[in-house]
């Protein structure tokens, strides 16, 4: 991974990120935030926190630990996580080697994240291996679309922005969560298929 790369594009984009996607999120995601928020319990981490956006959403009682690559994102989560009261311990690092030992986490949330870390099948690995027997895995993203002419459209796109934005369309992380082991608790699709929500629990 060409890490230097990203980290600068992501502060360079923590400027107009929130802008940007708060028109993805009223137009296509819906209340995704809230939805993957409501699933989590206890300690929590959420991989590629961005700016905080879904900190407004997470249940009283969680304990917040967030992780981005950023520290442009991750300055605005810190106002975020101020502005609201909300205690959270925020970190830089990279999603393809969590700084946490195995088992840490009662749940582990990342709402579009994959589509964009370079190593997808990587970081998905780490979650799993920081989240605790019996603990959730929570994902929201956009995925290949259930048709093919949506999937086309989706791979012309790809030839664009995964070059200039590390950004992919074509991927789906549900089959990579059943090949860990863990047990589907609920999924849902929507937008041609292009949304997916899931929940996944790592057996005890």
């Amino acid at each position: 991974m060409d890490r230097p790369r990203w980290q600068n594009y992501w502060d360079r984009k923590s400027a107009t990120y929130d802008r940007e996607i708060g028109v993805l999120d009223r137009k296509v995601f819906g209340d995704s935030r809230a939805w993957a928020c409501s699933q989590a319990h206890g300690e929590v981490l959420e991989v590629a926190v961005g700016t905080g956006l879904n900190l407004p959403h997470y249940p009283a009682g969680t304990v917040l630990t967030g992780l981005d690559l950023s520290d442009g994102m991750l300055g605005l989560a810190r106002a975020r996580a101020a502005g609201l009261g909300r205690a959270v311990t925020l970190r830089q690092g990279t999603a393809h080697a969590l700084p946490f030992a195995d088992g840490s986490f009662d749940t582990v949330v990342c709402t579009l994240g994959l589509c964009a870390i370079p190593d997808h099948e990587t970081a998905l690995a780490e979650m799993v291996r920081v989240l605790r027997p019996g603990g959730r895995l929570v994902l929201v993203d956009h995925v290949a679309g259930t048709s093919r002419l949506t999937r086309a459209v989706q791979w012309l796109l790809e030839r664009i922005t995964v070059p200039m934005a590390g950004e992919h369309f074509l991927r789906r992380p549900l089959p990579l969560v059943e090949a860990h082991g863990l047990v589907l608790e609920r999924t849902d699709r929507f937008k041609l298929g292009v949304v997916e929500r899931l929940v996944a629990v790592k057996p005890k």
